[in-house]
């Protein structure tokens, strides 16, 4: 016997109305990624992307483009009638499926293994419809599931709930599954009957269990994982929730973090063993930290690439920039886009860096600025040095070979290059290319005048006395 094609549609067109927002709801983030992001990101586990359709609409093409990389299909729902409608708009698409499983874009906390006992269940026990169901201790707010015996007869919203109805603890998640067939056999008896004038897919367990076909549910062992971002409230706790599941799951695998409710870690983020994050850190987007880091309070780290047993004190900000074997970096560095810190280079106070490479054992200790620049290995740069890259127009570069020492308060004029051993005098502004081993000095002679002050005392003196 043939395997049954299974589909998995995302429900995905909808607007933030309850969001209170012009953005598409589905890409609101929790845990540093777009709602949506985590849907797919566990559909495509069970299934091929070829197979998984998400139903878009509002600022579609923002939605396509947010997870163009994920492969997986879109269908467009214009205008935006309804869950029911979804479906009706996909019919082409899903026709070639035996079954499809419906997931709603809005909740990022469900697994693999909660959609997979949803397909098991519904093709095991092939009934027209599978409503993927929980036992909620207080249900308030849910649809709630009407049986009789094993056979579900429809679900009931809670403001159209009688009393007795509104005990019932099992509520409807919003995910299905569906035998296609029968779905589309009877889906244009959907009605708009309603206060939104829109087709409910919930609809279809009254309509499918009226048309003597079987509707049966199942339950999710984890009822937080259904849980929808419905307003800010709730997707702040759903962000709560993935952080702190985070930093759990970072501490099980040796990294020690010290007040995790205070830190901001996500979801892409990893760590190696026996690193340690302060409180009031924050590490965004794809970074990857090696093992034996310590990072100081206050760092905001994002999409950036930090080696074995880096410092990184407090109040540092790294963004989108890759850190080498045993380097140092703050108190309060700023390390802009594309740079490169080498290993056992240092980028100390108030340091600014933006698209520079600072080769191995560097340093530029204090309140400097290097963009645009190339810095070779054993390089000291003195504090107060800046690189001036931009002319008001175009961007220019900066070399400082190896073995190079500017001393503080230098200011270097790109495009510009110093040779390999070079020196640079103190409060020197340079222009041109400085040769190998060589002294340059690009400052005004000083002028002392004896006994000058001295006398410009006496003559104040005098008017005063006058």
């Amino acid at each position: 016997m043939a395997r049954p094609r299974i589909a998995i549609v995302i429900m995905a067109a909808g607007k933030g109305t309850r969001l209170k927002s012009k953005h598409p709801k589905v890409l609101h983030e929790v845990g540093g990624k777009p709602l949506l992001a985590y849907v797919i990101g566990a559909a495509t586990q069970v299934a091929e992307p070829k197979d998984v359709f998400a139903i878009v609409g509002h600022e579609a093409d923002r939605v396509r483009q947010a997870v163009s990389q994920s492969g997986i299909n879109f269908v467009m729902q214009k205008p935006q009638k309804g869950t029911g409608h979804a479906l009706m708009t996909a019919r082409e698409a899903l026709q070639p499926y035996d079954h499809i499983i419906v997931l709603s874009g809005d909740a990022p906390m469900i697994t693999p293994d909660t959609i997979r006992k949803l397909r098991d269940f519904h093709v095991s026990q092939d009934p027209a419809m599978t409503i993927l169901a929980a036992m909620l201790a207080d249900p308030t707010g849910y649809g709630r599931v009407l049986r009789k015996g094993q056979n579900v007869q429809r679900v009931v919203e809670q403001r159209s709930a009688t009393s007795q109805q509104l005990k019932i603890r099992e509520i409807n998640s919003g995910f299905y599954g569906f035998k296609v067939k029968s779905l589309f056999r009877h889906i244009d008896k959907l009605s708009t009957n309603n206060p939104h004038g829109e087709f409910y897919l919930t609809d279809m367990a009254e309509i499918l269990s009226r048309s003597k076909e079987h509707v049966l549910s199942v339950n999710v062992d984890n009822p937080a994982e259904i849980l929808g971002a419905n307003s800010r409230t709730e997707l702040v706790e759903i962000d709560q929730r993935m952080r702190t599941a985070k930093c759990h799951e970072l501490m099980a695998e040796g990294v020690t973090i010290f007040n995790p409710s205070s830190c901001v870690i996500d979801a892409d983020v990893l760590v190696g063993s026996d690193t340690v994050i302060e409180p009031f850190v924050q590490i965004r987007g794809n970074t990857h930290i090696g093992s034996d880091v310590r990072i100081g309070s206050f760092s905001v780290i994002s999409n950036c690439e930090i080696g074995d047993q880096v410092n990184v004190q407090t109040g540092c900000v790294l963004e989108d920039s890759h850190i080498g074997n045993r380097a140092g970096l703050g108190p309060y560095s700023h390390v802009r886009p594309g740079c490169e810190i080498c290993e056992e280079a240092h980028v100390g106070n108030f340091v600014e860096m933006k698209k520079t490479r600072l080769g191995r054992a560097s340093k530029a200790n204090h309140l400097t600025y290097l963009g645009d620049s190339d810095v070779g290995e054993e390089v000291n740069v003195g504090a107060g040095t800046i690189t001036c890259n931009y002319d008001g127009i175009h961007k220019h570069k900066t070399v400082i070979e190896d073995g190079v020492f500017i001393g503080s308060d230098s200011i270097l004029v790109a495009p510009i290059r110093i040779g390999k051993g070079a020196y640079v005098a103190a409060g020197s502004c340079l222009t041109d290319d400085v040769p190998p081993e060589s002294l340059a000095l690009g400052r005004a002679r000083q002028v002392i005048k004896e006994s000058w002050a001295r006398q410009k005392r006496a003559g104040r003196a005098a008017k005063k006395a006058e």
